[in-house]
Order: C-alpha cells, then sequence, then structure tokens
C-alpha cells in the first residue's frame, strides 16, 4: 500500500500535467489573469520540495515510488539528494516565474492556453527526470521532454524556420535518447538493477567491466546530444525560433542542464576512468570556446546568449570531466550561477525586444532611462556573467581554477594537459564575459537609437523574473556559510560519492589563491575583447561566409539523404506488385523452415507409414486429388472452388480423430472462404483464366514447392522428437477449475488464446471491409447484388 510520500512525490512529479491538461480551459476564463492561477502549481512545488532542505542538509536520502511493471521488475521510484532537489527547485523556482513572464509576453495571443500547457508538461518532464531513481522512468520522461520540448519550439507553427527548427531539436535530442536507451539496458545487463541507488555500489566493477567501453559512449551521446555538446550543438541556437519565455527557461534551468545532470548523476558509477577524464574535458573544451566564440558574431540578443549557453554547458561537462573535488565544487556554483544570470538574461532581452521593438543589439542604445528597472536587472545578470566578485560566479570561477591549479605555478607549467585545461577555461570565461559587457553597454549604456524613442518599462510580470534571478546570483557569493552548508556540500557529495566539505569564504589572498590571479587576468582579457567586440564580429562574419559550410547545411545534407534513400527504399520494398510481395513473403517463409532444419543438421529416420482405415486413406486421397485440381485449374474461380476440397478433407480428418469442434471450425472457415472468393473474383471480373507466362508459373510452382516441401519436413522433425505434454496437462487441469469450461477446445480459444482470437476476428473483420471497399470502388459506388435496380440508359454517356 501506497504510503503518504510515495502519493506525496507521485502527485510532485503529476502535479504539472494535471494543470497542463486545465491550462486551456483556466485561460478561457480567466484570460490575462491566468498566468498567475497557473503559477502557484509550480510555486506549490517549489516551497514543497523546499520542505526537504533541512533533511537533505543532513546528507538524508528520500526515496518513494510503487511498482510500475511488476513482471519485469521496474518500479516508478523517485528520490531526493542533494543533486535532485537542486534541479527540482531551480525547475520549480524559474518555472514560476517563467509562467508569470509568458502570460504578459504572450498578451493577446489566440494560443496562449495552448501555450501554457505545453510549458507546465515540459516542466513536469524536467521534473520527472531529475527525480527518477529508475532508468527506465528517467528514460521516459527525458523523452517527454524532447517531445514537449518540440512542442514549445515549433509553437509559431505558421513559421517556416520554427517547423525546422523544432524537428532539428527532435532529431538530434530523440537520437541522443536512443543512444542513452541502450546504454541503460547495457548498465541492467551488467548490475542486474534498473534503480540508480541500486547502481552506485557496482561502480568499480562496472568500470572494469567490458562493457564499460559501450555503455560509456552510449550514456555519452544521449548526454552530448541533450546538453548541446560539440558536434551535436548546432540545435540549441537554432531553438531560438522559440518564444522568449521557452528560450529564457529552455536554457536556464530545464532541458540544456538535463544532459548535465545525467552526467553528474553517472559520474560514480562511469566516471574517474582515463576515457571519462579525456572525453569529457576535451568535447567540453572544444563546445566551450566554440560557442563563446560565435556569440560574438552575433547580433541578436537571444542567438548571442544562446550561443554563451552552450560555452556554459561545455564547460560544466569539463569541469565533470576533470572529476575532482574543486571541479565538482565548482560545477555545483557554477550551474546555479549559470541558472540566474542565464534566466533573467532571456527574459531581460524578451522584454527589450517587447519595448523597443527589436532584439538587435546595433539598432539599441540608450534605455538606461526608459527602462530603469530592466537597467539595474542587467547590472546584476552581467555581473554574474562577469563572474565578478561578490557573485556566487565568481566563486564558481575561483573552484574553477583552483581545480587544476597545483602547489605552484611551476608545477602547473610542468603539466601540459592541466595548462592548457587552464586556458581554454580563462579565454572561455573571458569571451562569455565580453558578451554580456556587450548587451549592458551597448543596450542600455551607448548613444540613444531611434528605437528607444518609443521603448518603456514593462510591467511587473516582465520584471519581477529577472530582478529576483539577479539578486540571487549576488547574494549566492555574499552568504558563503549558507552556500558551503546548504549547497555545496549536499550537492557535491552524491556526484564525488564521498562527503565533500565546503571551504567557500568572502575575501582572497593574492598569495594564498592564486586563481585571483587568474580571474584578474579573465577580467582584463574580457574587457580587451569587449573594445574589440565590433572587428571581431565583422571578422568572424567573412570567415563564416567564406567556408561556406556550417554544421546546419550538414545536418540539412544529411537529412536530405535520409529522405532521398529513404524513398529509394521505399520503391524498392514498396513498388506496388503484389506478386512480388507474395513471391518475398514465401521465400521467407520457406527459409524459415529450411533453415533451422540445416543449421540442426537433423538426422532423419525412416518414414514410418500410419496404420490407418481405408476411410481415412480415402480422406487423404480427396487431399491430393484436390491438390492437382487445383494445379490442373484453368480459371481462378475453378482454383479457389478446388482449394475447398482440401480444406473439407482436413476437416474430416479431424472429425475422424476426435476433434469434432475443429472440424466444425475448419469446415465453416473453409465454406466462407469458397463463397467470399468466389463473391469477390466474380464481381471484380477475375474469374477468367490465368494468363501467366511460362517462366512467371515456374516461379510460383518453385517457391510453392519450396514451401509446401519446408512445412512438411518441419512437421515430420517434430513427430521425431518426443511430445511434451506440459501445456497439454495445465489445460486438463485448470479449464474446469479455472475457466469453467468443459471443452478444452473452446477454452483454449476463448480463455488462454482470448486476444490472440479477438486479433483474429479483428483481422476478419477488417478483410471484409476491405473487400467491400473493394467492390464498391471497382463498380463506382453503385448497388450491386440481387435485386439491385439496373441503371438507367442515358442517351450520350459511355
Amino acid at each position: 500500500m501506497a504510503s503518504d510520500l510515495d502519493l506525496s512525490f507521485t502527485l510532485v512529479a503529476l502535479a504539472p500535467f494535471f494543470a497542463a491538461f486545465l491550462a486551456p480551459f483556466i485561460f478561457r476564463f480567466l484570460k490575462e489573469y491566468s498566468s498567475w492561477a497557473l503559477a502557484i502549481v509550480p510555486a506549490a512545488i517549489f516551497f514543497f520540495l523546499a520542505s526537504f532542505i533541512p533533511a537533505i542538509v543532513e546528507q538524508k536520502l528520500i526515496s518513494a515510488g510503487f511498482i510500475w511493471i511488476g513482471a519485469f521488475g521496474i518500479e516508478l521510484n523517485f528520490f531526493l539528494d542533494g543533486l535532485s532537489l537542486t534541479f527540482g527547485l531551480l525547475i520549480s523556482g524559474i518555472g514560476t516565474f517563467i509562467v508569470l513572464y509568458s502570460g504578459a509576453y504572450l498578451k493577446g495571443h489566440p494560443h496562449q492556453g495552448r501555450f501554457f500547457a505545453f510549458i507546465l508538461m515540459f516542466m513536469g518532464s524536467m521534473l520527472g527526470l531529475v527525480m527518477a531513481d529508475n532508468l527506465i522512468a528517467l528514460f521516459t520522461f527525458w523523452e517527454l521532454t524532447s517531445i514537449t520540448s518540440f512542442l514549445l519550439i515549433g509553437f509559431d507553427h505558421s513559421r517556416e524556420a520554427s517547423r525546422r527548427a523544432a524537428i532539428q531539436a527532435l532529431v538530434v535530442t530523440g537520437g541522443g535518447g536512443l543512444s542513452l536507451l541502450a546504454g541503460f539496458a547495457l548498465l541492467n545487463l551488467v548490475t542486474g538493477h534498473w534503480n540508480m541507488i541500486d547502481m552506485f555500489q557496482f561502480g568499480p566493477a562496472l568500470r572494469e567491466s567490458d562493457f564499460y567501453l559501450p555503455i560509456l559512449l552510449f550514456v555519452l551521446g544521449g548526454a552530448f546530444a541533450k546538453s548541446a555538446q560539440f558536434p551535436l550543438h548546432f540545435w540549441l541556437p537554432n531553438a531560438m525560433e522559440a518564444p522568449t519565455p521557452v528560450s529564457a527557461y529552455l536554457h536556464s534551468a530545464t532541458m540544456v542542464k538535463a544532459g548535465v545532470y545525467l552526467l553528474a548523476r553517472m559520474a560514480p558509477i562511469l566516471g574517474g576512468t582515463t576515457l571519462w577524464g579525456t572525453i569529457l574535458p576535451i568535447v567540453g573544451g572544444i563546445t566551450l570556446l566554440w560557442g563563446a566564440t560565435f556569440a560574438l558574431k552575433q547580433t541578436d540578443l537571444k542567438q548571442m546568449l544562446a550561443q554563451t549557453t552552450v560555452a556554459s554547458l561545455g564547460l560544466m561537462v569539463m569541469l565533470i570531466g576533470i572529476y575532482n573535488e574543486a571541479a565538482i565544487i565548482g560545477v555545483v556554483l557554477y550551474l546555479l550561477a549559470h541558472a540566474f544570470y542565464k534566466g533573467a538574461m532571456f527574459m531581460i532581452s524578451g522584454g527589450i525586444d517587447h519595448s523597443a521593438g527589436t532584439r538587435d543589439i546595433t539598432m539599441l542604445g540608450g534605455l538606461m532611462r526608459k527602462m530603469p528597472v530592466t537597467f539595474v536587472a542587467t547590472i546584476l545578470a552581467a555581473a554574474g556573467m562577469a563572474g565578478l566578485p561578490l557573485t556566487i560566479a565568481f566563486l564558481a570561477k575561483e573552484e574553477m581554477y583552483g581545480a587544476l591549479l597545483h602547489a605552484d605555478w611551476m608545477t602547473l607549467l610542468a603539466q601540459p594537459q592541466d595548462l592548457l585545461a587552464v586556458i581554454v577555461i580563462l579565454v572561455g570565461n573571458a569571451l562569455m564575459m565580453a558578451v554580456g559587457l556587450a548587451i549592458l553597454f551597448k543596450v542600455f549604456l551607448g548613444p540613444e537609437k531611434p528605437t528607444a524613442e518609443h521603448a518603456h518599462e514593462n510591467s511587473f510580470s516582465f520584471w519581477i523574473g529577472p530582478a529576483t534571478l539577479g539578486v540571487l546570483a549576488v547574494l549566492g557569493g555574499v552568504m558563503t556559510d549558507f552556500i558551503n552548508h546548504n549547497v555545496v556540500t549536499p550537492v557535491a557529495s552524491p556526484i564525488i560519492f564521498s562527503d565533500v566539505e565546503a571551504h567557500l569564504h568572502l575575501g582572497f589572498d593574492l598569495i594564498i589563491k592564486p586563481a585571483f590571479i587568474l580571474s584578474l587576468l579573465t577580467w582584463v582579457l574580457g574587457v580587451l575583447i569587449y573594445l574589440a567586440i565590433g572587428r571581431i564580429r565583422v571578422n568572424l562574419a567573412a570567415m563564416v561566409e567564406a567556408a561556406n559550410i556550417s554544421f546546419d547545411k550538414i545536418f540539412d545534407w544529411l537529412m536530405f539523404g535520409l529522405v532521398r534513400l529513404s524513398d529509394a527504399v521505399t520503391r524498392l520494398l514498396h513498388h506496388g506488385r503484389l506478386e512480388i510481395y507474395l513471391t518475398l513473403v514465401f521465400i521467407m517463409f520457406a527459409a524459415v523452415f529450411f533453415g533451422p532444419l540445416f543449421l540442426m543438421q537433423v538426422e532423419w529416420q525412416p518414414l514410418q507409414i500410419p496404420n490407418l482405415h481405408f476411410y481415412e486413406w480415402s480422406t487423404i486421397v480427396i487431399a491430393i486429388a484436390g491438390l492437382f485440381a487445383v494445379v490442373a485449374a484453368q480459371t481462378r474461380l475453378q482454383a479457389i472452388v478446388s482449394l475447398g476440397i482440401q480444406g473439407f478433407a482436413v476437416a474430416i480428418l479431424f472429425l475422424l480423430f476426435g476433434a469434432p469442434d475443429l472440424s466444425f471450425t475448419q469446415f465453416m472457415v473453409e465454406t466462407l472462404s469458397v463463397v467470399i472468393l468466389a463473391l469477390v473474383m466474380t464481381r471484380l471480373h477475375l474469374d477468367q483464366a490465368d494468363n501467366r507466362v511460362r517462366a512467371d508459373k515456374l516461379r510460383d510452382g518453385s517457391v510453392a514447392l519450396l514451401g509446401g516441401v519446408g512445412v512438411t519436413a518441419l512437421m515430420l522433425l517434430v513427430l521425431q522428437g518426443t511430445l511434451d505434454m506440459r501445456l497439454t496437462d495445465l489445460f486438463a487441469a485448470t479449464s474446469v477449475a479455472i475457466a469453467h469450461g468443459h471443452n478444452i477446445v473452446n477454452v483454449i480459444l476463448v480463455d488462454y488464446r482470448g486476444l490472440d482470437t479477438l486479433g483474429e476476428i479483428s483481422v476478419v473483420m477488417t478483410a471484409g471491409i476491405a473487400i467491400l471497399a473493394l467492390i464498391r470502388i471497382r463498380t463506382g459506388g453503385r448497388q450491386v447484388g440481387i435485386g439491385a435496380p439496373k441503371a438507367a440508359k442515358r442517351g450520350g454517356g459511355k
């Protein structure tokens, strides 16, 4: 029986889906106030999850669930530790602001109710993903995020760009999902468990297993596709075709961080190896530099932020790959910092677009006086993006550099791989800082542009989210004791799979903490890049144009090739020639029978002719005569009638050998088959002579002979073996006791094979409907049959 905690977790996981179902109806009645009503759901989830903070801080693991698919040992289990709770709080907390923001941003949109349904389903999918313990449940929610993001990205489905971006995201993340499913299946094969809690103890053995490499590659394939790692990063910037609330939610707390969550969750099982420490830092480092560099090329605010999101995801993947305590603390802090400043920045960009009418940074300027509240929120978000002191991002950056610094600078210089990693992180952070400075200074502090004439501060729902997130980005850097105790230790410990003692504090020491020197270099380089951003943008645009190739184009080529290949395969296999379909079917049918005979190297025993009565032999002779009659028939109608002879002969054999029910069924089937086929043949005028050429007759005869010999050989092989009576005994013992039927054949058909019988009936019914449709098509919809009125003659007609 489910406990209160089980029910509570289930309700938390399903509440957004219930709200999504009701969202269109709520919007119909409440209109512009519907966002406030719907925001109650994520807010309630946030406070429910927050009630577990004291227990999680004490390193307690909270789990609940129930049996889902008992036959396969699959349970719908949820659990909370520091990692899942942090993600859950981010998803529900930021989700509350996103719902409010959506109500203002999409005000007046005819499909706003549908949008609320999609965004809430997306929220529920992510909550289920981060709280799921069972791998099958996690995969189910994982795929739901792909489906709901497809609906959100393609929300404005009248635009081709939106449809293309939605399909692209679905193809990339859906393909990654298939890779992840293969990895999960292998994990279950090796460990024998579906629940992650049970798998953690198998970490050392799994890393030594022969299956470790394929498991790692499959899991990384799913994570890299979802979190837009190079070279699968291109779908994420294109996802900016979605409305801004989707972009803010997608890039701050939800889908793109699902891959990061998976890697952090799997680190105790798969991490700490040479492969892990090689693949993740390399892929993450390339992604970091690629995204941060191409962010400078963009002029659209959302595209600039999207590219920096790609870079940030690469940075987190890189740190998870380094996998030491300082690196993981850096991941935890940067996860929060990025969620705060990036969610704020995206909502700010949407507010600017809504107010000034454009997101093009070259057409914006001087908005400080027109949008003062938004300006303050931008200062806070940009400070977090630059990692300035007193922000949580500053603490994260210090930990990143500390993860790679050694006892002294000379030791670092002697470690080329660590030195390269430090340079990559430093340059990546500087590039992202330059983007933040560009948004702050070019848009708000630059010279006033014509677009600023009609700009104005937006409503409360527009700026409450960015302002709150901006404040949190700064407060997190000041309240170091709180962050140490309530965030770093409980979140980092499950990733490292050992107790982590956080050591964050305000202040810095140039001697004791050389990481601060690297931070200074980051800020100096960031300012220099910002000052040259115009020239860099022009040069990058020229380089891209000269290359005339992109991952976007490669994706289009691959999709075009896939469509062409599918078309060719379809034309090859579905050419519309029924005789070839049937020929292939019966050839494969014969191969299925002959294959086992050759593989098993059967030793045939002499054929024993049974001792039959004369009337039994007579029935067999009738069946053989029917066979010759079929072969010798001159018309199709004669062949159908002759085929019935064999069916009736088999029915008589059933009757003679003590199966009257089966015999009666066979009689009915044969009678109906002959009548229906004869009716169809005559009505469609297919009862004439078969005019196949000699080659076709030889081909069809050979296939028929092959199939017949194969069936006969297999039946003879079965007769040579020992008859297994277990099913017979089971039916005899249970037909009366369980099914309450004395006729075992009827019980088998109606009870033991009830669904199979239902399927057969459905097939017959479908075939009947198809036959009726064919007759009506052939007769042009006129009534056909005895007593049907004759068509009136019309002059001049055909």
